[in-house]
């Protein structure tokens, strides 16, 4: 941040140099431009005849003009380099105090000097070096390997996937569709530009698109993204390869703001049917996170039916009675259970004031204070709204089968203990005023799926950022799931999905599928030994 405030401050005083001087110049010839009206209306050229005397007094007059003038000017320029070699002294003074105190790096003098359009080559040449593009580079292991993606101009094939990313898919991202079309226009480009003829031993062929075979691409963010092409050449095994580079250009910085949250209260709405157990646990989390850790959040609960009504109740009595926290709401709805009308109940329920930061919750969620922190960076009303990807676990009863109390176990983010549920938008951060002007949910939705799937999309229609990302403090909690009979096709199928995916990783359910053959084998090698 200190070197771009001394870049602006020499580009400013540089700025106001030369528009001085401009000015000075622009003064100086209007002044000397000669005046032939004022010369015809002047006595001396009245008769038609010139007086010598006449003439020198004027020339005399113009010149001590013009003397004056120059004068005015010398003073004014020497005034200004005084200045600027004032300022520039200060500056070569705070970089020696700020070098000194080991706030900036060593070599940092030429920070008076104009970046040109060679050193942003230089700086692009030396991406272009540290990059594994030309030649290998030792790496420590396996796992520092930065695979490629391969891709025709229909498919993209990938390692990594994810709910937008398969193993084969076409690029759904328009971003990814045009950096990949782009780097193959720039292919043609190159191959049919004037060098495709400096050969004259190959034959002039002009390249299309129905020749681009494959590509490999990938990213290293550090340096930029490479892509290795292949077009068809001249016979069945002759080949025409071609590498571009794209460069990152250097960290630039957009904005930076202080940023309070100290103030900002978060109201949970949590709709909810039967399930006392689980919300006992939930209140619980609530209590150690929330109201002693926190304090700046209201919960409102939307309480489908009478059935366990009143154990809920008595969770929230008392927890005021040990903790004295009161900002509670519970609003009882006798209607079948709908997760998208409780919500929207629950955020039109609040009267307190104009806008308040709203998270939709669900009674098997887990979160930690981290999360209520991100909420509230990541939300910002008429801006920004926050999806976070939270950490699903499963089935403790399979992951930790020789564990004996399975409720005291914290959730952790590991391989063996869940996935990202990225598949998922029911939890979320967004002010109200947001979530009214985009219309709430579809309340057309009964049951259980896709009304949060329809909110996320009206977001991603609208001009509001969606940040979606994953969080480190919001987990789900396994719980046995029961798909109903009388679901739709699309939705059961959905929750059978899910079902599954919740239970284990593959290789455990492997292990559970294999089980015989694998205590088999363990009693053969018992026995042999």
């Amino acid at each position: 941040m200190f070197k771009r405030w001394l870049l602006a401050l020499l580009a400013r005083v540089g700025l106001v140099v030369l528009g001085l001087c401009c000015c000075m110049a622009l003064f100086y010839l209007l002044a000397c431009r000669p005046g032939s009206r004022g010369l015809q209306d002047h006595p001396l050229w009245s008769s038609g005849t010139t007086s010598k005397e006449g003439y020198m007094a004027l020339l005399q007059e113009r010149e001590d003009s013009h003397k004056h003038y120059i004068d005015s000017l010398t003073k004014q320029i020497a005034e200004l380099k005084e200045a600027l070699q004032e300022r520039t002294q200060q500056l070569q003074e705070s970089l020696e105090k700020a070098k000194t105190k080991g706030i900036l790096p060593l070599g940092l003098e030429s920070l008076h000097k104009t970046p040109t359009q060679s050193d942003l080559k230089e700086f692009f040449r030396s991406q272009l070096k540290q990059a594994e593009v030309n030649t290998g580079m030792a790496l420590p292991d396996e796992y520092a390997v930065v695979p490629f993606d391969a891709f025709t101009l229909r498919r993209v094939f990938q390692l990594e996937t994810g709910l937008t990313r398969h193993p084969e898919e076409r690029p759904v991202r328009k971003d990814r569709r045009d950096e990949l079309i782009g780097a193959v226009e720039t292919a043609l480009h190159v191959l049919n530009g004037p060098q495709q003829h400096v050969d004259s031993s190959r034959r002039k062929y002009t390249f299309s698109p129905s020749d681009f075979i494959e590509g490999l691409t990938r990213t290293e963010r550090d340096k930029g993204t490479v892509y290795e092409l292949t077009f068809k050449g001249d016979g069945p095994r002759d080949f025409t390869n071609l590498v571009l580079f794209r460069p990152f250009g250097p960290v630039v910085k957009v904005k930076s703001e202080r940023v309070d949250t100290r103030n900002t209260l978060i109201n949970f709405i949590v709709p909810l049917s039967k399930r006392a157990d689980a919300f006992r646990q939930f209140i619980r989390n609530f209590r150690e996170v929330c109201v002693h850790l926190d304090g700046k959040v209201h919960l409102t609960v939307v309480y489908f039916g009478r059935d366990q009504i009143d154990q809920v109740k008595a969770a929230l009595d008392q927890t005021t009675r040990e903790t004295h926290f009161r900002s509670f709401t519970l609003i009882q709805l006798n209607e079948e259970f709908s997760r998208g009308r409780g919500l929207e109940v629950g955020a039109r329920a609040w009267r307190r004031s104009q806008n308040v930061l709203l998270f939709f919750c669900d009674v098997d969620v887990h979160f930690t204070a981290d999360f209520l922190t991100s909420c509230r960076l990541n939300a910002e009303p008429g801006k920004k709204v926050y999806y976070p990807v939270l950490f699903s676990q499963y089935n403790p009863s399979i992951i930790y089968s020789n564990h004996s109390q399975l409720t005291s176990i914290q959730p952790v983010i590991r391989k063996e203990t869940g996935f990202w549920r990225d598949f998922g938008f029911g939890m979320t951060c967004q002010y109200r005023s947001d979530f009214l002007n985009i219309g709430g949910f579809d309340r057309s939705i009964k049951g259980w799926g896709l009304e949060d799937v329809h909110l996320y999309r009206k977001y991603l229609h609208s001009k509001l950022m969606v940040i979606r990302s994953p969080s480190r403090g919001l987990f789900h909690l396994w719980h046995e799931k029961t798909c109903a009979d009388n679901l739709p096709p699309d939705k059961y199928q959905m929750c059978m999905q899910t079902k599954a995916m919740s239970e284990a990783s593959h290789g455990q359910l492997g292990e559970l599928i294999f089980r015989q053959e694998i205590e088999a084998h363990q009693n053969m090698s018992r026995r042999s030994s």
